[in-house]
């Protein structure tokens, strides 16, 4: 668990999966990501989440904001799926329930995020991608202090979908070149 100023990172808990699938079926939080998923879907990206905290010792936490709501959405690092230029590597995401935008809870949570891959993990890098088209996250790319690098077609994308272009930002470890 990681505590921050306003918020707790912790682990997915059962009651969470309702509003996580609330939120992933919103088309306006998922249009930069796969689109709306079903509740299965939504379950099935939470297993994953889950499972990948298990096996690596992170990943994404389910966000909780105290006197204000116990889910608000999923902060955190998971190792890049897919191959790419510039893969291997562990990316940082976020993915908040709309009610909650506008309120810093993704830089916030996202640097908690950082400090624990670099800090207790070791993590010598960790990058941040998104379609190109999604200011929102670029901006809270750059309020972490991550620098873009390149743009690339997204290996996971269809080549016809206009989401298939991506960019890549990092973020080196404190210290390090």
């Amino acid at each position: 668990m990681i505590r921050t100023q306003r918020l707790i990172l912790r682990p997915f808990q059962d009651a969470d999966l309702p509003p996580l699938a609330e939120q992933n079926a919103d088309p306006v939080v998922m249009r930069f990501l796969s689109g709306p998923q079903t509740r299965a879907q939504s379950d099935a990206w939470a297993a994953r989440a889950i499972e990948h905290q298990a096996r690596h010792g992170f990943g994404k936490w389910a966000v909780e904001a105290p006197g204000i709501a116990p889910f608000i959405g999923a902060v955190g690092l998971t190792h890049v799926p897919y191959e790419a230029s510039f893969t291997p590597a562990v990316e940082v995401a976020w993915r908040l329930n709309r009610a909650y935008w506008g309120h810093g809870y993704a830089t916030e949570a996202a640097l908690a995020a950082i400090e624990d891959g670099f800090q207790r993990v070791g993590l010598r890098e960790i990058v941040a991608v998104t379609a190109l088209g999604n200011v929102a996250s670029r901006r809270v790319m750059e309020r972490l202090r991550m620098r873009e690098v390149l743009e690339f077609d997204h290996p996971l994308v269809p080549p016809a979908s206009a989401l298939r272009r991506h960019v890549l930002y990092r973020l080196p470890a404190p210290g390090s070149a």
